[in-house]
């Protein structure tokens, strides 16, 4: 018996399978700076204990981002190893901040499966959920992603397509306990752009680019241990380019979507997204936001607004989307749908 893991084949999947990720991870503050040396990330909340002390938290949590690449990156030698491409989210809740010193682990459920018409890959649709140490799930979220046969012969399943929302009611979005933004310092905080502020069908472009370095795209691929064949090994894709790994396009263009929603500070939900080409080092990433919805929560001073946070490698001010075709445009690197708390 081989004692290696060559990664799951798209015929190894069954609905129902419940996969446990290794290994679990305590995380602290290090974990933090290396975040913020990674991407230009600055939104207040993250950046200071006194400042989330007056916002009704007993500290900075660790960024929302963070726990996702961590319970991400866990299940990535289960489902994705082999994977062509990383497809999209949907159903997505942060359900409990992460703190410096949690533990955290996560596991995954196969919830869909269809093989392409090709006969050589298929789409695998999994729910993952991360778990502190107090077996608290932190996050939750369904993903689906293409993944290679290892035997083109072997028999295509049944094909089970889930039935997903297409986004998450404001009524089912949780946040922190003792969230209070009515002392909230704007001056501190970088903008003085409230709730009240934004438009629905408002368009915010956020003017800064960053080039995507291989070194860095390396570092958090290594740090979240998102261990993926196309963003280690140069000889896996034909053209021998190493695909940069997508959370860190996440990433990055969350951190510049500062520069203009400095306010939209915690994300909560994950509607949908999609990594609609791909991105290579060398490639600059710029990024814009679209207002898509708002809505009051319970929590003093506080209310959600749903983006579209689009990344792309076109030129300053380009905000197109789709072509005539209906597809993404080519320069459009990433199409995210997520509800983030601001304060009124």
């Amino acid at each position: 018996m081989s004692k290696t893991n060559p990664g799951r084949f798209f015929e190894d999947y069954r609905v129902c399978q419940v996969i446990r990720h290794a290994v679990p991870r305590t995380v602290a503050e290090g974990e933090r700076a290396l975040y913020h040396a990674l991407y230009p990330a600055r939104h207040a909340l993250y950046s200071s204990d006194e400042f989330a002390a007056a916002s009704g938290l007993d500290g900075s949590p660790l960024d929302d981002l963070i726990a996702f690449h961590i319970v991400f990156g866990k299940s990535v030698p289960d489902i994705s190893l082999n994977a062509v491409a990383n497809l999209g989210y949907a159903e997505g809740r942060w359900l409990k901040p992460v703190w410096p010193g949690d533990t955290l682990r996560s596991e995954s459920e196969v919830i869909g499966l269809k093989e392409n018409s090709n006969g050589k890959s298929g789409v695998v649709w999994v729910r993952t959920r991360g778990l502190n140490q107090m077996d608290e799930v932190v996050l939750d979220y369904v993903r689906w992603v293409m993944v290679r046969k290892g035997d083109d012969a072997a028999p295509a399943p049944e094909p089970v397509v889930p039935e997903l929302a297409k986004s998450v009611a404001p009524s089912d979005l949780v946040l922190p306990e003792g969230l209070d933004f009515l002392q909230y310092d704007f001056g501190l905080a970088g903008e003085p752009h409230r709730w009240g502020d934004y438009e629905v069908g408002e368009v915010i472009d956020h003017v800064d680019g960053v080039t995507i370095e291989e070194a860095e795209h390396m570092l958090a691929t290594r740090l979240w241990q998102n261990t993926a064949k196309v963003h280690f090994d140069a000889t896996f894709r034909e053209d021998g380019k190493r695909l940069i790994y997508g959370g860190h396009v996440i990433s990055m263009a969350r951190a510049l979507s500062f520069n203009g929603l400095a306010n939209a500070q915690m994300i909560v939900a994950l509607n949908g997204g999609a990594h609609a080409n791909p991105c290579f080092a060398g490639d600059t990433i710029r990024a814009w936001s679209e207002v898509l919805d708002k809505a009051d929560t319970h929590a003093p001073g506080v209310g959600a607004i749903r983006l579209r946070l689009v990344a792309h490698k076109g030129a300053a001010g380009d905000h197109a989307l789709r072509g005539e075709d209906g597809k993404y445009a080519p320069q459009v690197l990433l199409d995210l749908d997520y509800w983030a708390l601001m304060p009124k």
